[in-house]
C-alpha cells in the first residue's frame, strides 16, 4: 500500500462525517496528538478533561480530592455526551471515559473511536512531567500504569482503530491515524 502524503489528507478529511474521538491511557499523548490531528484535517479540537474542568468550575484533581471518582465520572460521562451531541471534530477523552459502558456505546455508536496504545516506560516518563494525575499520586506510576493498562485493555480494544504511540515527532501518530481512519472508512 502507498503511504499518505499530506496532499492525500483533505480528501480523507472530506469523508469523515463523525466525531474522531481518542481513546487510552493518560500519556499516551491524546490531547497532544488530537490537536495535531485536529489541525492536520481542518477539524475543531476538544480536550474532554479540560471541558469537564470548565462545566464543574474544578480542576480534575479537585474533584478527585472533593467528591470523589464517581462523581467525576458522572461530570464525563454528561461532558462527552454533549461533545458527541454537538458533533466535535477531534475529542481527546480522559483515560477511563471509555471504560464507562453508557460513554462507551455512545462513543462506538455516534464516532469514530481511536485507541492511542503506548509502551508503559513511554508512560511513566511522560506522566512524570506533570503532578496533576489524581490516580498516580499513591504508589509506583510503573505498577499503577501496567495494571490500568491489564483492567482497561478489554475496553480499550473495543475501538475500531488502534494505533501505537511512539517517542516521535506527534505528526507521525497523527498521521498513523488518519491511514488508519482512511482504511477504516
Amino acid at each position: 500500500m502507498q503511504q499518505l502524503t499530506d496532499n492525500d489528507i483533505p480528501a480523507i478529511a472530506r469523508r469523515i462525517n463523525r466525531p474522531i474521538v481518542l481513546v487510552g491511557l493518560m500519556g499516551t499523548g491524546k490531547s497532544t496528538v488530537g490537536r495535531k490531528l485536529a489541525a492536520m484535517i481542518d477539524k475543531d479540537f476538544v480536550d474532554a478533561d479540560e471541558a469537564i474542568e470548565d462545566a464543574a468550575q474544578l480542576s480534575i484533581a479537585e474533584m478527585f480530592a472533593q467528591y470523589g471518582e464517581p462523581y467525576f465520572r458522572d461530570g464525563e460521562r454528561r461532558v462527552i455526551a454533549r461533545l458527541m451531541d454537538e458533533r466535535s471534530g477531534v475529542i481527546a477523552t480522559g483515560g477511563g471515559a471509555f471504560i464507562n459502558e453508557e460513554t462507551r456505546a455512545l462513543i462506538l455508536d455516534q464516532g469514530i473511536a481511536v485507541w492511542i496504545d503506548c509502551e508503559i516506560d513511554i508512560l511513566v516518563e511522560r506522566t512524570a512531567r506533570k503532578n496533576t494525575r489524581p490516580l498516580l499520586r499513591d504508589g509506583d506510576p510503573k505498577e499503577i500504569l501496567t495494571k490500568l493498562h491489564k483492567e482497561r485493555e478489554p475496553f480499550y480494544s473495543q475501538a475500531p482503530i488502534r494505533v501505537n504511540s511512539k517517542n516521535g515527532p506527534h505528526h507521525e501518530t497523527a498521521m498513523a491515524i488518519i491511514e488508519a481512519i482512511d482504511r477504516w472508512l
